[in-house]
C-alpha cells in the first residue's frame, strides 16, 4: 500500500518519465480490442518500439518470431499506408484505436503540412517509421504520443533506445 502510495506521488511529481506509466489491464484489453479493427496483423505475434530522439522519433513494428514473413508483410503494409495517412494529417488510427484524447495527438493533427517528415525504412521482421520535426513543440507532441502508445500496448510495446543506428536497436530483453 505504501509503495503504490510512493509511487503515484512519484508519477504525480513527474519524477518517473511518461513511458514508465501502464494502462489498468481493462484499458489495455480495450485498446487490444481496437486495435483488431485498424491493424491487420497480430497484435500479440509482433512488438511496437517507440524510441525518442532529438529531433522526433523511430516507431518500429517487427514480429516477435524471427522469420515470421506473414505478420512481417502486414506490418510492412500497414506502415506504408499510416506514413501516408500521417503525411495527410489523418491521425483516424490512433484516434480510433486509443480515443481522442490522446496526449499529442491534436499536436499532430493540427501540425501545418511539411511540418514533420515521415520516412518509411523495412527492416529484418518488420518495418519502422521514422518522424523528424523541426519545431520543438511538435517533437513534444510526437514524444508524448509515443508515450502513450506504449503505456496503452501493455506488452505489445517497448520503449527502444537510440544509439544512432535505428534499424539496430532494440529494447534490452525484447
Amino acid at each position: 500500500m505504501a509503495r503504490n502510495r510512493i509511487a503515484a506521488l512519484l508519477l504525480l511529481a513527474g519524477a518517473l518519465p511518461a513511458w514508465s506509466q501502464a494502462a489498468d489491464a481493462g484499458r489495455v484489453a480495450e485498446v487490444a480490442r481496437r486495435g483488431t479493427e485498424v491493424m491487420p496483423f497480430d497484435l500479440q505475434a509482433t512488438l511496437h518500439i517507440f524510441t525518442e530522439t532529438g529531433d522526433g522519433g523511430v516507431q518500429r513494428v517487427v514480429a516477435r518470431n524471427r522469420g515470421d514473413a506473414v505478420q512481417a508483410q502486414l506490418v510492412r503494409q500497414h506502415l506504408q499506408q499510416l506514413r501516408g495517412q500521417f503525411l495527410r494529417g489523418d491521425f483516424s488510427g490512433p484516434e480510433h484505436i486509443h480515443g481522442a484524447g490522446m496526449p499529442g495527438l491534436a499536436a499532430l493533427k493540427a501540425a501545418a503540412p511539411g511540418s514533420m517528415a515521415i520516412a518509411y525504412r523495412e527492416i529484418p521482421d518488420g518495418a519502422e517509421l521514422v518522424y523528424r520535426a523541426q519545431d520543438p513543440a511538435l517533437v513534444g507532441a510526437l514524444h508524448q504520443w509515443f508515450a502513450a502508445q506504449v503505456s496503452d500496448h501493455g506488452s505489445d510495446a517497448a520503449v527502444g533506445h537510440h544509439d544512432g543506428h535505428h534499424h539496430h536497436d532494440m529494447p534490452a530483453g525484447k
